[in-house]
């Protein structure tokens, strides 16, 4: 299992990407599921629940499915959890949907093409990307899929319901798909297809006065993404860039380690980001050095920028070395483990937060940019690069936004 930060936001798009998967996207999963129950509602409230399901199955009038019982006990206290302390990310799967869940993220690699958000309604696009089955689909940035092949998603667990879209190469999946600004539903059916996406998409970009300005998209944080967002700078300046702009919009995170690495590129020294859990031990993640020159520099960042993303933000611009231009950040700042149960289904139970380079936490906060800007979907125009680029003290040419 690897270790990495769940966004929920997820940048999965939809096709496996490892860094997202195996139900807790920063936590492992545990072999034991002993002691689970007890530690979430306390030793003698533990007792008073299995007494109380000893009575009912004992002495309630019409015969009764004890494990039924115990379920519906595991998800009772899952949805208080997600009631009082406002926690969306902790899940309860049963023996069915753990099995189902196990068996649809194993082995596959392939997929539509779209990263996706989790909300309420099912799943939010964040990105979709270029010449992938979902573009060709016509399914759009904003757009929301509500149903898998008829089946409702609504406040379903995100990991189970992107494992149902992808699937194996050649077969078809149909998406229900809601786009908010027209109100229109639409079925959409796809083929799947064998993708690989790379972490990051660069291209130098012109500024009217003649300035040079790198710009870099950071799509997720899979293993090695450090490395091609460190060759795609280098390459850049190699031809003569005087800036940088970050993109991490529709970025929903991924490893924990490739989040500290990918720090390490701007930050020399210091803390990166800590974690931190009731019955998890603090740890600290320090620069590893090596860092690249300074240079002028701005991330952007949006509602879908979150996890892994928040870090490298908050990393760089407390360490004075970038402005945030864009909206303001998911706020995705606690982490999850995957623990199975004794009964066959598994908890994706939140266990601890993240705490940024300065020691705050952004659970629910999430970043303010320190530049707003909004970009209309409705228009071709980006205009959060552009306002980004007038950050470092340039306009877009007709050919940089």
């Amino acid at each position: 299992m690897s270790t990495s930060l769940t966004s929920r936001p997820l940048l999965i798009a939809i096709l496996v990407i490892a860094a997202f998967f195996g139900g807790a996207l920063f936590g492992k999963a545990t072999d034991e599921g002993d002691g689970v129950i007890e530690g979430i509602i306390g030793g003698e409230d533990a007792e008073l629940t299995s007494e109380a399901l000893d009575v009912i199955e004992e002495s309630y009038f019409e015969d009764v499915d004890p494990e039924e019982l115990e379920r519906a006990s595991v998800q009772a206290m899952v949805d208080q959890l997600r009631e009082q302390y406002k926690d969306r990310f902790s899940h309860y799967f049963g023996p069915e949907a753990f099995a189902r869940f196990n068996e649809l993220t194993e082995g596959r690699f392939s997929g539509v093409g779209m990263s996706v958000n989790e909300v309420g309604r099912g799943l939010r696009v964040a990105t979709v990307f270029d010449g992938s089955p979902a573009q060709q689909g016509g399914i759009r940035e904003g757009d929301l899929v509500v149903k898998v092949n008829g089946r409702s998603i609504a406040g379903e667990d995100a990991d189970l319901a992107t494992a149902e879209i992808k699937g194996k190469a050649g077969t078809e999946v149909t998406l229900t798909v809601f786009t908010p600004s027209t109100k229109e539903t639409r079925e959409i059916e796809l083929t799947r297809e064998e993708l690989a996406v790379p972490a990051v998409e660069s291209r130098m970009v012109t500024a009217p006065g003649g300035q040079q300005v790198a710009y870099v998209s950071l799509l997720g944080f899979s293993r090695g993404a450090h490395t091609e967002l460190r060759d795609a700078i280098e390459e850049l300046d190699d031809q003569g860039a005087e800036g940088l702009v970050l993109d991490l919009r529709g970025n929903g995170g991924g490893l924990l380690t490739e989040a500290v690495l990918t720090s390490s590129i701007f930050v020399e020294d210091g803390l990166i980001v800590s974690t931190e859990g009731r019955a998890q031990p603090r740890e600290e993640f320090e620069a590893v050095g090596d860092a690249l020159p300074e240079r002028p520099m701005v991330v952007l960042i949006n509602g879908d920028t979150a996890s892994a993303s928040e870090i490298l933000a908050e990393a760089v611009s407390d360490a004075g070395l970038a402005e945030i231009v864009g909206e303001k950040s998911f706020g995705k700042g606690s982490f999850q483990e995957l623990i199975p149960l004794d009964n066959g289904g598994g908890l994706d139970l939140t266990v601890g937060e993240y705490l940024t380079r300065d020691g705050d936490s952004i659970n629910g906060v999430g970043i303010k940019p320190d530049v707003p800007a909004r970009d209309r979907l409705a228009t071709e125009r980006d205009e959060g690069l552009r306002r980004a680029l007038r950050a470092l003290g340039a306009s877009p040419s007709s050919g940089g936004g």
